[in-house]
């Protein structure tokens, strides 16, 4: 599931043509040329070729001679070659000529293509929490017992809830209220995190009464849980990496589980979201806040430079905060750690 999940933050990155002023993009040991295997993953294969692969060229062009120029299959050959000075990667198709790489992003490949895996594959492995503004959640709907006077209920059973139900709304998910988040710079009060614990379908609603089939859970749903509308994610194919548009500089509030160190692949919560620009699929470096040292000869308490620390891409963005999740920990990674651009 990891290699199938980087493949998938790759979108349609080798789908591209490269086209940099800066030939520092390209890793040193990059190959000349690279035939496509089977089982390849996009991700897997642009590391060969770039130090940074998130990094997008300023200059496209699809090549109109060929159907589907974007898409790369087993057996096709990715070259290196210089124009002007400057490196671009062509594809040789199997069986053709030398196609112009472009980025655009389909809503589906075609089966033996090397996979973008969509995102209704991954999505519960991700995260279906959210973060709510003041008094949203305290508002929704709440469990008062399962259909047989259970407390505890789960998966394949069924639950009454109480509130006023959306009109129209038939799918929800079961919330639990989590932490609140408060800004560590300006002590705004971003939101609070409504942590999703099952979901299901009311089958049936009369005068403030729901009733919901659970058709998942992640744990035991229990009464005054709440439930929410569920929310369709915004990017419904696959992620495509992208810098963001602006400065960015904010910190990890929190990793999701409570744990207070960082891996690759656990998901964080971030201070920073749509009103600063962040967008899904935008791609940021982490930084490990440098240490606080005594100056031997001032005696002054000196903070040291932030060090990189790893890399994560943002995959759901609210007002104020946004979740990610974290591609590579090239040291350990903790709560307060510094996010900035690429």
């Amino acid at each position: 599931m990891k290699k199938l999940l980087l493949g998938l933050v790759a979108g349609s990155l080798l789908a591209t043509q490269l086209l940099a002023a800066d030939a520092g993009m390209l890793r040193p040991d990059h190959p000349d040329d690279y035939v496509v295997q089977r089982g390849d993953t996009l991700w897997d294969i642009s590391g060969r070729f770039l130090n940074e692969p998130w990094k997008w060229p300023e200059i496209w062009q699809a090549n109109p001679q060929v159907a589907n120029p974007h898409l790369i299959y087993p057996g096709d050959r990715l070259t290196l070659v210089y124009i002007d000075g400057e490196p671009r990667i062509v594809l040789n198709r199997a069986g053709g000529g030398i196609v112009k790489l472009s980025p655009e992003i389909r809503s589906k490949a075609l089966e033996d293509a090397i996979p973008a895996i969509p995102l209704e594959d991954i999505n519960a492995f991700l995260s279906r929490s959210r973060i709510v503004g003041s008094g949203e959640l305290e508002a929704a709907p709440y469990v008062i017992a399962g259909a047989s006077g259970h407390v505890i209920t789960g998966a394949g059973d069924q639950l009454h809830a109480r509130g006023s139900f959306a009109s129209g709304e038939k799918n929800f998910g079961v919330f639990r209220s989590g932490q609140v988040f408060v800004d560590p710079d300006t002590g705004e009060i971003l939101g609070k995190e409504a942590i999703e614990i099952g979901g299901g379908r009311l089958i049936a609603e009369d005068n403030g009464l729901g009733t919901l089939s659970i058709e998942r859970s992640n744990k035991e749903i229990r009464t005054q849980d709440r439930l929410l509308p569920v929310m369709e994610q915004k990017i419904t194919a696959t992620f495509y990496p992208s810098a963001p548009q602006g400065d960015v500089s904010g910190v990890i509030l929190a990793v999701e589980g409570g744990v207070a160190n960082v891996g690759r692949l656990d998901v964080v919560v971030l201070n920073r979201g749509a009103r600063e620009g962040l967008e899904e699929g935008n791609v940021l470096a982490i930084k490990k806040a440098g240490e606080v040292v005594r100056d031997p000869v001032t005696k002054e308490l000196v903070r040291l430079p932030a060090t990189p620390a790893g890399v994560l891409m943002v995959f759901r963005v609210f007002e104020k905060m946004s979740y990610g999740l974290v591609l590579n920990a090239q040291h350990p990674i903790r709560v307060l750690d510094t996010i900035t651009n690429p």
